[in-house]
């Protein structure tokens, strides 16, 4: 398989950068970085995002986390590898993402249930985070991006 186009972020003059602007001003705030990976691969998974699977799942390996709590994050729900804190982030990742599926695309509850484990700057930051990986899915799965080889 390969890619239908080259990516419109390297075809766009300009970006690339605002796509890095927004991930710098994503990432002031004190969210620790694992949940930033663990909503990162989340969304990917409900996506379908193999290169964006692919590169959070390293990333967490990167950061030491274990096979069971990255296998896991698909189903965090019935996994105990998670804080209440990071579930909650997994909850709110899972509404943002599918905000078509229901007619209240983010009840009052999971909204807070992650404002009571984050602080204000923090839950923008997740909420920035959430949305950026939801743009990167979807320019990856409308060109088809694919997961470099490694062979």
């Amino acid at each position: 398989m390969k890619a239908r186009m080259a990516h419109p972020i390297m075809t766009v003059p300009g970006a690339y950068d605002a796509l890095q602007a927004f991930a710098k001003a994503a990432n002031q705030s004190s969210l620790p970085a694992t949940t930033i990976a663990l909503v990162h691969l989340r969304a990917s998974q409900i996506n379908g995002c193999s290169v964006c699977v692919q590169m959070h799942s390293a990333e967490l390996q990167k950061e030491g986390e274990s096979d069971q709590r990255i296998w896991g994050v698909g189903a965090w729900r019935e996994a105990p590898f998670y804080t209440d804190a990071e579930r909650a982030a997994l909850e709110l990742t899972e509404y943002v993402t599918r905000l078509a599926d229901k007619s209240d695309p983010v009840p009052d509850a999971i909204y807070d249930e992650a404002a009571k484990h984050f602080d204000q700057q923090a839950l923008s930051s997740l909420i920035l985070h959430i949305a950026q990986i939801n743009v990167w899915n979807r320019l990856n799965a409308t060109i088809k991006a694919q997961v470099p080889s490694h062979s």
